[in-house]
């Protein structure tokens, strides 16, 4: 090889080697800049997750609110048809004081009827 040839071999190794340093750079910016944005996708993924979460909570929390109340509601009526039932027996009573004796007397007779019939 001539001088020349050698000089220009050399020149263009030269801008190779300038070529792949640049390469090098560009790809180690590239990957801080998918590293960095990937980070913030992550924060932001996180932050919704975490907003999910808590919507889903208050939700739940929202729910059996209104469950307990639900559960109340259901309670006072019962309690009110129980006072109905007690207000309604007990004028019976007071309008029928013997019919509710007997009521009473053959009542508690079947039960224990029932009651010894089981223990033998």
């Amino acid at each position: 090889m001539s001088p020349t040839s050698t000089d220009g071999m050399k020149a263009h190794l030269g801008e190779a080697g300038s070529h792949l340093r640049q390469a090098a750079t560009d790809t180690g910016d590239a990957l801080r800049s998918a590293a960095g944005a990937a980070a913030d996708e992550l924060r932001l993924g996180k932050a919704n997750v975490k907003a999910d979460l808590a919507d889903g909570a208050y939700a739940g929390l929202s729910a059996a609110e209104q469950a307990g109340g639900a559960a109340r509601e259901q309670m006072d009526a019962l309690m009110d048809k129980g006072r109905d039932l007690i207000d309604s027996a007990a004028e019976l009573i007071r309008e029928r004081p013997l019919a509710s004796f007997g009521v009473a007397f053959a009542a508690g007779w079947i039960i224990a009827k029932l009651a010894r019939g089981g223990d033998r």
